[in-house]
């Protein structure tokens, strides 16, 4: 039986419906990046969960590698932190997960992890439930809407962005400036800034910063690297967050990594990515699609 991608959690909560709420299954922590295990085409391989990608994706270096051919899409305009072009995308491509089979379709052509992954699952597979990821222990479960009122227990100032439906997050940093951040699982580091910021506050003069070089789903570029003493998000106050900027004469696109095309819907004006050296604490529970989210601290 052939399903498309949306069909994939019902598939896997209906064994459970009465309760709503899915088994925990283990996941792999690697670099930051949150892996579950898939096959592609029959060959096994991990996929990716990236909430601040808008469009799922197959990694080019994967399909080169083991000389696959799908059939071909429409063209889309992609952003990464470091460029933007517009990517093929590939249709009928076959995908096993979580015991289900389905084909995929509207794959955007990305370059991204190592040389076992394959899939970047973005908002078209996270917005279906609401998921709940268990940083400390590698875990994930899924829960149905009606299974859990997310509104009533939110703890962090969270929306979603207007025009591109990413979750984005209000913080504060070192007790000096609030800024909105895309929540983005798919951020393997801490928080991506814009330069600007760290430049007003001199941050940049007052901590020890070290270059280091990043890597995209485009392309790659110069960061600027430092910690920042205090960080605050909801009611949880962390110290010697991991801020990257952009090197001094580079850019870096930071208000989204995957969209469609560009939106001329204003929304609040984000200015930076919140990643993994901020949620690794943390159980986090988001609602995609309504833009909820709760970061909850592990039983010891």
């Amino acid at each position: 039986m052939i399903l498309k991608p949306f069909t994939l959690l019902l598939i896997f909560i209906s064994s459970i419906a009465n309760s709503g709420v899915s088994e925990w299954i283990n996941i792999t922590l690697e670099n930051g990046h949150i892996k579950i295990p898939v096959q592609v085409e029959g060959i096994e391989a991990m996929a990716i969960l990236d909430s601040g990608a808008q469009a799922n994706g197959i990694s080019e270096r994967f399909k080169n590698r083991h000389k696959l051919t799908f059939g071909t899409g429409r063209k889309v305009n992609v952003i990464g932190v470091h460029g933007k072009e517009r990517r093929n995308t590939y249709k009928n491509v076959s995908v096993e997960m979580l015991g289900a089979q389905m084909k995929f379709d509207d794959l955007v052509s990305l370059n991204f992890g190592g040389r076992n992954d394959a899939l970047l699952l973005g908002a078209g597979f996270l917005a279906t439930y609401i998921v709940q990821i268990d940083y400390p222990n590698e875990k994930i479960r899924f829960l149905t809407r009606d299974a859990m009122k997310l509104g009533d227990v939110v703890n962090i100032d969270i929306r979603t962005q207007k025009g591109s439906g990413t979750p984005i997050v209000k913080v504060n940093l070192n007790n000096q400036k609030d800024v909105w951040l895309v929540l983005d699982t798919g951020n393997s580091g801490g928080v991506l800034l814009e330069r600007r910021i760290a430049k007003q506050n001199n941050w940049l003069d007052m901590y020890p910063v070290i270059e280091s070089w990043s890597s995209g789903a485009i392309s790659s570029g110069y960061t600027e690297t430092f910690s920042l003493p205090i960080f605050t998000i909801g009611p949880y106050e962390l110290e010697n967050v991991t801020i990257s900027v952009a090197s001094e004469g580079s850019k870096m696109n930071i208000s989204s990594q995957s969209e469609r095309a560009f939106s001329r819907i204003k929304g609040t004006r984000v200015q930076g990515l919140l990643g993994y050296d901020v949620l690794k604490h943390f159980i986090l529970t988001l609602d995609y699609k309504k833009g909820q989210a709760h970061l909850g601290l592990p039983e010891i």
